[in-house]
């Protein structure tokens, strides 16, 4: 059962599951499934809303492990595609090294971190990101894709966008640096200063993302998601001037600013808790922009909700937001 193997609990059974413990037995699986069928590779299943009828195919656990420091200028990784996001950034800060640890507590695997070019307080894994191992689907060859030719952006990577295949590993360059510098002001303002060691940025971003249900915790039931379920949006800033005075924004550049998703939500009349009559998935009582599971939720109300949630913000703000999870067999 797809439930399982996701962290919002949700999804029917896959027609078979294999496990890819090394880089080579993940490229040969996915290689086999690629000449058989309907494919989908899993890594830690945290950012993934798989449908209630289940995968009619083969679902690839990616489980290789491996961190090798690599010859090269500042502290070069590289990093195989099953290891834990988290458990990285665990390593390099008790290492001393500096770079992802604004992303502690990011569930999921490192193999699907450049897809969503995942982020949070201040930093983004572009940042960081030097290269990735790629098996394409189109040519079946393993190639080093860098960074610069992957298309990343707010939340993107040409993978996401349709690029077909597996990331097997990833390259990232962080510095030897046991401080780290904090770029977002949530967390300067919890933590009472501008920079701090690595393991003090850690333990601040840990706090906050439990305050918000955000850590995966067997007593809180509101850290039972995927995560945050939209993107902030893009917006110009032509038509940002039309919002509410009041609208949060972040100016991107001169013509394009960014709004808060869970603001829109918030005061198109959705608030903390919301479920739907009947529903088993409800909006987080800790975080406006989390999809919860109750205990038998399925894939089909997170679907209602994501676009009960949708109707509203478009009607009041004229914003559609849009869903971050992939979506596999079930509307958004």
């Amino acid at each position: 059962m797809l439930s399982e193997l996701t962290t919002l609990r949700v999804g029917g059974a896959a027609d078979s599951v294999v496990t890819a413990s090394t880089r080579e037995e993940l490229r040969d699986a996915a290689l086999e499934a690629w000449g058989s069928g309907e494919w989908l590779v899993l890594g830690g299943g945290s950012n993934v809303v798989v449908s209630d009828a289940g995968f009619p195919g083969t679902v690839i656990l990616a489980a290789s492990r491996g961190v090798e420091r690599l010859d090269g200028e500042g502290v070069l990784l590289r990093v195989e595609a099953g290891e834990s996001w988290d458990g990285l950034v665990a390593h390099a800060v008790a290492q001393g090294w500096s770079g992802i640890e604004a992303l502690s507590g990011i569930p999921g695997s490192v193999g699907a971190a450049p897809i969503q070019n995942i982020g949070a307080y201040g930093q983004e894994l572009s940042d960081v990101l030097v290269a990735v191992e790629f098996l394409d689907y189109v040519t079946g060859e393993q190639e080093r894709i860098p960074a610069a030719e992957l298309g990343l952006g707010y939340r993107m990577s040409d993978i996401k966008a349709g690029r077909q295949g597996v990331v097997l590993a990833v390259e990232l360059r962080l510095e030897e640096r046991a401080e780290g510098v904090i770029r977002y002001s949530q967390l300067a303002s919890a933590l009472g200063v501008e920079s701090a060691p690595v393991a003090a940025i850690r333990d601040g971003v840990l706090a906050l993302r439990a305050s918000k249900g955000m850590v995966l915790d067997p007593a809180d039931p509101d850290s039972v998601s995927c995560g945050s379920f939209f993107t902030n949006p893009i917006v110009s800033e032509n038509f940002a001037r039309g919002l509410p005075p009041e609208t949060p924004q972040w100016l991107v550049d001169d013509v394009v600013v960014k709004l808060s998703a869970a603001w829109l939500i918030e005061k198109a009349g959705i608030g903390k808790g919301f479920s739907l009559p009947g529903s088993r998935i409800a909006i987080s009582s800790k975080h406006t922009l989390a999809f919860t599971n109750r205990g038998g939720g399925t894939a089909e109300q997170v679907g209602e909700l994501a676009r009960y949630i949708r109707a509203m913000v478009l009607a009041r703000f004229g914003v559609d937001l849009q869903p971050e999870p992939v979506a596999v067999g079930v509307e958004l």
